[in-house]
């Protein structure tokens, strides 16, 4: 169960990531709501998984899933740009976090 926590704090990550794009400055409220409230959960998530979880491996998992929720997001609903580099890199996250969870 605690690994669906931490994947779950990763993705209120990506959330939060994806919320302070359109904060401004803390001033445009629904957003920063979003922001907070996204915040809130993923640390509660993680602090609930790396209970039964090593921390370094936690937040290694939570912080790669956040990484790569992002980059994901930033090019399917952002334009930003994607080339081999990119997506070798991105295989390599992808990789180095399936490793972390096997290694446990």
């Amino acid at each position: 169960m605690a690994w669906l926590w931490l994947v779950l704090g990763g993705c209120f990550e990506v959330g939060f990531t994806t919320c302070l794009r359109f904060v401004d400055g803390f001033r445009n409220v629904p957003w920063t709501f979003g922001f907070l409230v996204s915040v809130g959960l993923s640390m509660a998530l993680l602090e609930i998984a790396s209970r039964s979880i090593p921390m370094g491996t936690a937040y290694a998992v939570w912080g790669g899933i956040g990484a790569l929720g992002t980059v994901i997001v930033g090019i399917l609903w952002f334009g930003e740009p994607i080339n081999a580099v990119r997506l070798a890199l991105i295989v390599g996250l992808v990789g180095c976090i399936a490793g972390l969870k096997l290694a446990h």
